[in-house]
């Protein structure tokens, strides 16, 4: 049974996803504070974190950013759906720029919530229960059991979405991916109007391979059509 933490502090909207989560046979401990939510995050193990993104104590942001710039704790890798608020672009960004795997707005569907969640944890299991043991691409690899990525022998620090991203341009090197199947094989869902999931995780990547010495032309924009990795990286 997946073991779902779920910081909020709307009560009875904890209340509503909670009872909901349960009957989907996820097992759920919530918090309903940025506090409470980053201590039990840091010290327990929990397969995905659903996070608010206004609460008390620290906001969802300061949570998130505290448990990824921490990899010593076990709550670092772990993954993160950011609640954010309806028609808030600007949130959804800087979540994803800042760690989180996926968003929904408020008020969020639970059936929706429970797929998302289905999905990320699906992404994980897939990845693990791989047969392919390295994925390579110049001095870029992938080694899709221990979730590692690596640049000419570095470790490179990528989240599960960031991981699960790079691993579909790696599988299609040379090729151009749209931004519909990245987002399908990926995030495990489809791509809806105006999401920019993928380019802010893409960024991202960027940004993490190139402190390592990667180009940042590793991974172009094809306009209109979607993104692809390179294969001139030597």
């Amino acid at each position: 049974m997946s073991h779902i933490l779920l910081v909020d502090d709307d009560i009875e909207l904890t209340e509503l996803l909670e009872e909901f989560l349960v009957g989907e046979g996820f097992q759920v401990t919530v918090a309903n504070d940025g506090g409470r939510g980053l201590e039990l995050a840091r010290n327990a193990a929990f397969d995905a974190l659903v996070l608010d993104v206004m609460l008390p104590v620290h906001n969802g942001f300061e949570v998130l950013r505290k448990l990824r710039e921490d990899a010593n704790n076990p709550g670092h890798t772990l993954p993160v759906v950011m609640l954010t608020a309806k028609g808030d672009t600007v949130d959804r960004i800087v979540g994803l720029e800042m760690g989180a795997d996926d968003y929904l707005p408020k008020p969020c569907n639970p059936r929706e919530l429970a797929a998302r969640l289905r999905a990320i944890l699906r992404r994980g299991r897939a990845e693990k229960e791989t047969s392919d043991d390295v994925l390579v691409s110049g001095p870029l690899r992938l080694l899709p059991r221990e979730h590692q990525c690596q640049w000419d022998g570095q470790p490179v620090n990528l989240t599960g979405a960031e991981f699960s991203v790079l691993k579909v341009l790696v599988e299609s090197a040379g090729q151009v991916v749209s931004k519909e199947v990245i987002t399908e094989q990926a995030l495990g869902r489809k791509l809806m109007p105006y999401d920019r999931s993928i380019d802010v995780h893409v960024s991202n990547i960027r940004k993490k391979l190139s402190e390592h010495g990667a180009s940042r032309e590793l991974i172009i924009n094809i306009r209109g059509a979607g993104y692809m990795l390179t294969r001139s990286q030597e």
